[in-house]
């Protein structure tokens, strides 16, 4: 695949995943990575200096927040984050652009 226009659509679709994943539970860093790169079966294989940057924008636009565990033992600390109410509404409304989106877009594609 072509890298450059692999990482352009990759990168419109990056929010909604993560905020998506969020929606059960809250959530650190490594373990969105995880998650996304096993359930896109390595396509959306995403690096820390990726994921950071789009964590700390959802979070100063109120659609995430964050919170620090306490190490137990030999534990580290951690720093999880959550979706907020704004963020589901948020969520929603960004399912439905893409949605409609990527229809016209599969539409324009299969015209002959």
């Amino acid at each position: 695949m072509n890298k450059k226009y692999d990482g352009q659509l990759k990168k419109g679709v990056f929010d909604i995943l993560v905020l998506q994943l969020l929606i059960k539970e809250e959530k650190y860093g490594y373990q969105l990575i995880r998650e996304l790169k096993t359930k896109s079966d390595g396509i959306f294989a995403m690096k820390e200096g990726t994921l950071y940057p789009i964590l700390y924008r959802l979070e100063d636009d109120g659609l995430v927040l964050s919170r620090w565990n306490a190490p137990l033992g030999k534990e580290v600390s951690r720093k999880y984050y959550a979706i907020t109410e704004e963020g589901r509404t948020t969520l929603e409304e960004l399912k439905t652009l893409w949605t409609g989106f990527t229809d016209k877009v599969r539409e324009i594609l299969n015209e002959q």
